[in-house]
């Protein structure tokens, strides 16, 4: 087996009510003199009643909409005096505050406004072109120097969101379960990993429901936190310590494929991934397990089959999801998935229940 390079978490984690009036004190702590702020226009107006005045000259940049090399390379040269960054936001705004960080190697702060994905705890990035489609990603080689979670903030940002970043989540036990299954030995990390995995399947079944209903009621309740953690730092810990055995795999593949499907633009990269899961449970023949996640999924209103994609034409976007999913480089043939047609059987399987 390979090598296990283990970046297990940021060097600060908090997440408790009212963790940002820390901020200014941490900053003062690390002697910063000029920060840099990254967000979204939707971001920052979430973020702005809990952001506390910092006592030292701040910048802030607007992100243009994608996390893209372009992108990357415009606030790093706006932000390049700057000695600390702040990057505000879902998973896109957090990759460029760490891909800005790494350009310019200065300290960056993670301050999620969503809890859609484990972006704010992993060292690296997605990166997409202009117009939305998956390039690549990039791991990073020094981790996050902070990351601020704040539960007033999170429960009160869009549901669909939240319930994307369970079916996000979801696929890490699938995922690191396929890539490690036929190892003869593992090692620790890897055990780590595995059951970091396995508690953040355990802890969706069990706590999604509860969770979901937690935002519509605004409520900062056990599950609610139970979920945000299992999101953001289990979810963050599978990669962190299995490295390559507990990153990506079939579903992620499957997601990259459909980003070159137009019509899927409008859905979030959760949504894509949660059906990912299905199709690399068809590649592996568990359709036992199809039908156990079926009930979940419907209940969390994630995509079972292609129609929840409102797509008019399934057959074309089968075929193009199915040619970028094997495209070489791509996670889908760790599992020696390698021709279009495994991938087009599969969807097809899928559709016909």
């Amino acid at each position: 087996m390979k090598n296990v390079t283990v970046q297990g978490a940021p060097a600060i984690y908090k997440a408790e009510s009212g963790v940002l009036k820390e901020l200014p004190e941490w900053l003062a702590d690390q002697s910063f003199t000029k920060a840099g702020v990254i967000h979204g226009e939707q971001s920052w107006k979430a973020a702005e009643p809990y952001f506390p005045d910092l006592t030292i000259p701040v910048r802030f940049e607007q992100y243009h909409g994608e996390c893209s090399h372009e992108e990357v390379a415009r606030l790093s040269e706006s932000l390049q005096d700057r000695d600390v960054l702040i990057s505000i936001g879902g998973g896109k705004v957090l990759d460029l505050g760490k891909a800005c960080a790494d350009r310019l190697h200065i300290p960056v702060v993670l301050i999620p406004t969503l809890a859609s994905n484990c972006a704010p705890w992993t060292p690296l990035s997605v990166f997409y072109d202009n117009e939305g489609n998956f390039e690549e990603y990039i791991i990073y080689p020094r981790s996050t120097w902070m990351l601020l979670v704040e539960p007033e903030l999170l429960v009160r940002a869009p549901e669909p969101y939240f319930r994307a970043g369970i079916g996000d989540t979801l696929a890490k036990w699938y995922e690191a379960d396929v890539l490690t299954r036929s190892l003869a030995s593992k090692p620790i990390a890897v055990d780590i990993a595995l059951h970091a995995a396995k508690l953040c399947r355990d802890v969706l079944i069990q706590d999604g429901k509860a969770a979901v209903e937690a935002v519509r009621q605004q409520a900062v309740v056990p599950a609610f936190m139970r979920v945000v953690e299992t999101i953001i730092m289990a979810g963050g810990m599978v990669g962190g310590y299995g490295d390559s055995y507990g990153r990506i795999a079939g579903a992620h593949s499957i997601h990259n494929g459909l980003t070159q499907v137009p019509a899927t633009h409008a859905f979030l990269h959760g949504e894509k991934v949660a059906y990912g899961i299905l199709v690399q449970l068809a590649l592996e023949g568990r359709f036992d397990e199809i039908e156990a996640l079926t009930p979940y999924y419907q209940e969390m209103e994630l995509p079972v089959t292609l129609n929840d994609f409102n797509l008019n034409n399934k057959e074309e976007a089968i075929s193009i999801t199915a040619e970028h999913a094997v495209k070489p480089g791509e996670s889908i043939r760790l599992m020696n998935v390698m021709e279009a047609e495994q991938v087009e059987k599969a969807m097809f399987q899928i559709e016909k229940g």
